[in-house]
């Protein structure tokens, strides 16, 4: 190997890195879901697309910096999530998988098509200052929106993680995880404790979406992507386990950015669903998954 292709290479996975920290906080919001009331969201990367069209809309007519409009796009998709957990999805808590599915599906169908009535087809990108400026690092030069967008990322899993172990909420919403029963038994609202965590985790992925669009335009048909994509990263990472969906983020951000760099960029997916196969192959429950998951 030349020395150029090494760093050519260091580059691409630097980038990846970068760009695996949105992928993380994205399948974070799954992974906080599925962990605790045990219910797939389907309508995932509908809800990632939304919150980049969000976003947009704020640059695009009020000239918001999506790092700035983020916090407020969370607090939207927590309230959404929250009522959508309460009025929909509570009901079918108990219900069998396949009616989950179906109605999760038909939430997601509904979402993309609002998306294309108010937005159209056409991709939607915007143009930030920082996008011209860029960070060195010995010979590595990274992209400054995906720098700032990474940061953000690790900030907001950060609180995330000490919103669930150092809150009163966050405990009994993992006890609820844990002991179903228990939590019953002992006078916890499990209902609500449901309708804040989808909250969260609607949260997470609105809040990714609003740093995905810095570094990629947005169109309606990306949800289905991006819903596959979260899948692959929690299923790589170990259904439930929130370290699991950012490992499984980084490994999925790297893998596409060798993919692009050693064949296609069109051939990127291969890449994350050969390391999904390898996964499964050789740790069925995922890299930091348990065997004893309900």
């Amino acid at each position: 190997m030349t020395q150029d292709f090494l760093l050519s290479l260091a580059q691409a996975i630097a980038k990846g890195l970068l760009t695996g920290m949105v992928y993380g906080l994205m399948a974070l919001g799954l992974s906080v879901i599925f962990g605790v009331m045990r219910v797939v969201n389907f309508a995932h990367g509908e809800m990632m697309v939304v919150g980049m069209y969000i976003a947009w809309a704020a640059f695009e007519y009020g000239g918001v910096n999506p790092l700035y409009s983020l916090p407020v796009v969370a607090l939207l998709f927590f309230a959404i999530g929250y009522v959508l957990q309460r009025g929909l999805i509570q009901p079918f808590i108990n219900r069998p998988e396949h009616q989950q599915f179906l109605l999760l599906l038909a939430i997601a169908t509904i979402v993309v098509n609002l998306c294309l009535v108010f937005a159209g087809p056409d991709s939607r990108s915007i143009q930030l200052e920082s996008q011209f400026d860029s960070y060195e690092l010995g010979p590595l030069v990274f992209d400054a929106v995906r720098v700032h967008a990474a940061a953000a990322a690790v900030v907001i899993a950060s609180l995330l993680f000490l919103f669930f172990t150092r809150t009163r909420i966050g405990k009994a919403i993992r006890a609820a995880a844990d002991n179903h029963m228990g939590a019953l038994v002992v006078g916890l609202d499990v209902r609500k404790l449901y309708a804040i965590t989808f909250g969260v985790g609607a949260a997470c992925v609105g809040a990714a979406g609003a740093l995905m669009i810095t570094i990629i335009p947005v169109t309606p048909f990306l949800a289905a992507e991006y819903t596959l994509l979260a899948f692959v990263i929690v299923i790589v990472g170990g259904l439930g386990s929130m370290t699991g969906a950012l490992l499984g983020g980084l490994l999925i951000g790297v893998s596409e950015a060798v993919a692009g760099l050693l064949l296609e960029p069109s051939l990127k997916s291969m890449f994350s669903f050969g390391l999904l196969i390898v996964v499964l192959l050789l740790r069925p429950q995922g890299l930091l998954g348990r065997k004893d998951s309900r």
